[in-house]
């Protein structure tokens, strides 16, 4: 029988290693990765912890930029973290949370330990994915205020102690505004506080993916938010396959863009490695891919609107998380079967240089887009099409 997505390998990475020449693997890495990554060694502590706890620990260098007589270099430890969930879906709310919570704990201090500035989490990471069921509860009452639920307190408390920027992304609650729901990522800074909130642009109305019975799409646009380690930005999941959504967060300035993801093999694990290298070439910054790992069964059968049977799961979250460079360097992605930790040290004067190099931005013709953007949304739009006039069709 044909191997499926789903089957649990630990990697491509892993395959290529077991089965390719040393000399064989070296040419095809470079073919499918491109120059620009190597392996950067982590404390041994680091190491311990994660082999202790069971988790992915890897460490890579993009290739520093050149060398510039007016600018200092702006080297940035980028860390990621994929995570399974560390309760059945059976367990209490709390139970669950204060699992992840943990989990998390353990893998922020090793991420502290291996100098990581600026780090984030998967997509409604505090949770299952669980808005495949439709059911409302008990999954909205993981929902929690974005700038003082339990989770950013956790988190800020963490982000002050070890200097560094947690993106937290989670199913946020708007009390302000009709107790609503919204799929959010909380921007929290090395300083404790919470910087400002991004909310998911593009939601999602395919298979099991039936986010729209619990948040609609979010109200904030691309903001990008200005950190003592950068300029980053979020592109929640299922935004990373709308090009103009990567677009507008390069237009406003961002140099590192986080894809904090949970998508499942047969649905898009031949895309993943595309999108966010995709995006880190043509915008010029660093794109970097999170997804959740494992699958999350729950109580009760759903079904997916495509004729397949009921089902009481979402499918295999594949993790792979990588970073991509704007050269169009990757690095390797993480396991697909396994948490882990990711940390990419980098240089963000590459993002200028790429811009310099290629000149995307400056052969970009916004205007352009932005007159046919304009016409296009009008309800009496027609189509630019020019039809051959010999033609008897």
């Amino acid at each position: 029988m044909a191997a499926s997505l789903d089957d649990k390998f630990e990697s491509l990475e892993s395959i290529l290693s077991e089965h390719l020449p040393a000399d064989v693997l070296e040419k095809v890495n470079l073919s499918l990765r491109g120059p620009g990554s190597t392996a950067i060694e982590l404390p041994a502590n680091a190491k311990e912890i994660a082999k202790k706890n069971n988790f992915d620990l890897q460490g890579y260098q993009i290739k520093v930029a050149q060398k510039e007589q007016t600018r200092s270099p702006r080297l940035v430890r980028i860390g990621a973290i994929q995570n399974a969930i560390q309760k059945p879906t059976t367990a209490s709310v709390e139970d669950q949370r204060n699992a992840i919570h943990q989990r998390i704990d353990q893998m922020l201090a090793v991420a502290h330990e291996c100098q990581v500035n600026v780090l984030c989490l998967q997509e409604a990471w505090t949770m299952p994915f669980a808005f495949c069921t439709r059911e409302k509860y008990p999954w909205v009452e993981f929902a929690e205020s974005a700038y003082d639920g339990p989770t950013t307190k956790f988190l800020a408390e963490r982000a002050k102690k070890y200097n560094m920027v947690i993106v937290s992304p989670i199913l946020e609650r708007d009390e302000a505004h009709g107790d609503v729901f919204w799929n959010t990522a909380v921007i929290i800074s090395n300083h404790g506080n919470v910087i400002g909130i991004t909310r998911k642009n593009h939601i999602p109305r395919v298979g099991d993916f039936n986010e729209s019975t619990y948040y609609m799409e979010g109200n904030t646009g691309h903001k990008v938010f200005e950190t003592d380690f950068g300029r980053i930005a979020v592109n929640i999941c299922y935004g990373r396959h709308h090009p103009q959504n990567w677009l507008m967060y390069g237009v406003n300035g961002a140099e590192i863009v986080f894809n904090p993801s949970a998508t499942v093999g047969a649905l898009s694990e031949p895309l993943w490695s595309i999108e966010a290298r995709n995006a880190a070439i043509a915008n010029s910054y660093f794109a970097v891919g999170i997804n959740r790992v494992g699958t999350e069964t729950f109580p009760n059968e759903f079904t997916s609107g495509d004729s397949k049977p009921a089902h009481k799961n979402f499918g295999y979250f594949y993790g792979s998380s990588y970073v991509a460079s704007p050269d169009g360097s990757r690095t390797p992605g993480l396991s697909r079967i396994r948490d882990g930790l990711l940390v990419t040290e980098c240089d963000l004067n590459l993002c200028r240089q790429m811009k310099d190099k290629w000149g995307f931005r400056m052969t970009q013709r916004l205007d352009l887009y932005a007159d046919s953007f304009g016409r296009a949304i009008r309800p009496d739009y027609k189509m630019d099409i020019i039809k051959d006039p010999s033609s008897t069709k």
